[in-house]
């Protein structure tokens, strides 16, 4: 997780104004590790916040995209999530509840598949993310 007066400078030297609720957005992403829709952030910050709209959460997940300090993840729901662990890794998605969680990506992996893309896509790998679909241990004890 970035400090404040990390990101504070990620921002400026994009062009971007500094404000408290950029803070407070990639703050409350990265304080644990969830993956809320753009909607749950809102939600979160807005008892903090009241005057924050909702594209005010929107547009500051796209500026802390643009400037590389969150991911957006489609995990093939109507909405996008936000992830502020910017480190190589899985993402588990439970297909009953829609929890999604981290699994660090191991380097030897990862470099084998670039490797096989590479040399059969002939594409440069220069980032990606996985997912992998099924049940959390939660849902698998109620089926």
């Amino acid at each position: 997780m970035l400090t404040n007066q990390e990101l504070t400078a990620l921002l400026r030297n994009h062009g971007y104004k500094v404000t408290p609720q950029r803070l407070a957005v990639y703050e409350a992403l990265a304080e644990k590790p969830w993956h809320p829709n753009a909607e749950t952030l809102y939600k979160k910050l807005q008892p903090k916040y009241p005057a924050m709209s909702f594209a005010t959460v929107y547009k500051t997940v796209e500026i802390l995209r643009d400037i590389k300090v969150i991911q957006i993840l489609n995990a093939g729901e109507d909405s996008y999530r936000y992830d502020a662990n910017m480190h190589e890794h899985y993402h588990l998605c439970c297909t009953e509840c829609g929890i999604i969680l981290d699994v660090p990506m191991d380097k030897v992996i990862r470099e084998q598949l670039n490797s096989l893309v590479q040399s059969q896509g002939g594409f440069l790998v220069t980032g990606g993310q996985f997912y992998f679909y099924g049940l959390c241990s939660k849902c698998q004890k109620l089926h």
